[in-house]
């Protein structure tokens, strides 16, 4: 039989971005230590129901660890407890029985709670409308090391590609920077023959998004590439400023 474990959910509900909103108490019983965050507050939202009550809103979507769909603020901390680990990947067997967990949503000026868990991340999109893409013809597969990237270069673009845009770095700056993220995006392609189209203008434009959106500036805290859960360096952030001062110049 599996083992399980009972909890108190200390869960913040907002009916919309204009309600105050509101930290609520729900215990939950019987949560098989094998089941995944999403799927303990699947649990509560069929009590919810059954009950009659409104079940909690939260994003989610492949569950796999990929999309970026997902994210909550759990006792404090983007994600929860797991380092590079996003929510949906977030076990039950890290927490113990009795323990008391407090879930919110990310916290920053530029994503509106829209409802409970769930904020507007369109800002991201914006973000990324203004330089993050190459306008190099795209049709049918190159040929391999028909254009020759160095390995280095290659690699330090993949790693900078795996930024799912989930917003965790946000949520855990001091500041809501989003520079860990702006960073990146602007990596990924300011390393590739094939980003040097829009290199000029690229940092430029997505920066001056970026404060339009309402982030906050980078204070060097670090906090968001613990938060991460694909590892993304902040050396991404340092690229980012010297894109900006080279389009500068």
């Amino acid at each position: 039989m599996d083992k399980t474990i009972s909890l108190t959910l200390k869960v913040w509900r907002q009916k919309n971005a204009e309600d105050p909103g509101k930290f609520e108490l729900y215990p939950v019983k019987d949560i098989s230590i094998d089941a995944s965050f999403l799927e303990m507050l699947d649990v509560l939202n069929e009590q919810l129901v059954l009950e009659g009550q409104v079940p909690i809103a939260f994003d989610h979507d492949c569950r796999e660890g990929i999309c970026g769909t997902c994210g909550a603020v759990v006792n404090g901390r983007p994600h929860g407890r797991l380092s590079k680990t996003t929510l949906c990947q977030l076990h039950m067997r890290h927490y113990s029985d009795g323990d008391t967990i407090v879930i919110e949503p990310f916290r920053a000026k530029a994503f509106p709670v829209v409802k409970d868990l769930v904020v507007d991340r369109s800002s991201f999109d914006r973000i990324v409308r203004k330089g993050g893409y190459v306008s190099v013809r795209t049709g049918q597969a190159p040929d391999a090391h028909a254009t020759a990237v160095s390995k280095p270069d290659a690699d330090l673009s993949m790693d900078a590609a795996q930024c799912i845009g989930c917003a965790a770095c946000v949520a855990a700056c001091p500041n809501a920077s989003a520079m860990l993220f702006v960073g990146a995006k602007v990596s990924q392609y300011a390393l590739l023959p094939q980003g040097q189209v829009e290199r000029k203008i690229r940092a430029q434009a997505m920066v001056s998004q970026m404060d339009a959106e309402g982030f906050g500036a980078c204070s060097n805290e670090y906090e968001c590439e613990a938060a991460c859960p694909k590892g993304i360096s902040v050396s991404n952030i340092a690229r980012l400023n010297r894109e900006f001062l080279r389009s500068s110049i």
